[in-house]
């Protein structure tokens, strides 16, 4: 069996479109919105194989698009809280084809996706399903922690940096300052 089944990434657990020889296998990505913690259990807001299913209907149902479109449709619709792989999209896509509720127009990059008459039926038929689809995908959030996943968007930005453009002295100053706020973060938990 191969380790990366790209028809069902999900069955290999919940990084892996990480891959199997990963060098961080098994350890969540870094950066906001990734593993559990305080954006929740569900790592990148992960739904399941029918959540997925419906919502790209849904956005289907509103006109035409490619993966990527659709990718960031769902993104900005949960504002950031849900951003399906493509590992998740594109076999869906497929499967939806299969089952003839889409078809695809155009090739490669260009291929555009759209609902077919039995599509739309479909649509209409089950449209609370789409709705609720929509719901289980993203985890609700407070603003603060929007306002913390922000942060910390922005703080691992700036640490990117310090990989390509910073001297060894630069990178020693910084390191200095994350174990200042590394530990100023812990007493705050502390409390």
């Amino acid at each position: 069996m191969f380790h990366h089944d790209p028809t069902d990434p999900a069955a290999h657990g919940p990084h892996a479109e990480w891959g199997a020889h990963s060098p961080l296998r098994g350890m969540p990505p870094f950066g906001p919105g990734f593993g559990p913690g305080p954006w929740g259990g569900r790592g990148r807001g992960r739904a399941g194989r029918g959540d997925i299913r419906a919502v790209i209907l849904s956005v289907l149902s509103e006109a035409p698009s490619n993966g990527y479109s659709i990718i960031k449709t769902i993104a900005e619709r949960t504002g950031g809280g849900w951003r399906p792989s493509p590992g998740s999209v594109y076999p869906t896509l497929q499967q939806l084809v299969d089952e003839e509720l889409i078809e695809a127009q155009g090739e490669g990059r260009r291929t555009e996706y759209a609902l077919t008459e039995s599509g739309e039926a479909y649509v209409k038929e089950n449209a609370d399903e789409l709705s609720r689809a929509w719901e289980s995908g993203a985890p609700k959030r407070s603003e603060q922690e929007l306002a913390f996943q922000q942060s910390v968007g922005k703080l691992m930005g700036v640490v990117g940096q310090f990989h390509h453009a910073a001297s060894d002295a630069q990178r020693a100053a910084a390191i200095e300052k994350l174990d200042e706020a590394r530990r100023a973060l812990y007493l705050i938990l502390a409390d």
